[in-house]
């Protein structure tokens, strides 16, 4: 490799790392969150189910 080539890749990490780590937390932390909705959604519907009126 030539220090062109490595001055090139620090850049395009640089450039692009950043935003890709970004997106790989925020995907993380709102699957979990869906995760959670997905289950007080199912809960929910249980208790509807059983619900007279």
């Amino acid at each position: 490799m030539t220090p062109e080539n490595v001055s090139m890749w620090i850049s395009l990490i640089g450039n692009f790392g950043f935003p890709i780590a970004i997106t790989v937390y925020l995907f993380i932390r709102f699957e979990r969150k869906i995760d959670k909705l997905e289950a007080i959604i199912m809960e929910l519907s249980e208790i509807i189910k059983y619900q007279k009126f």
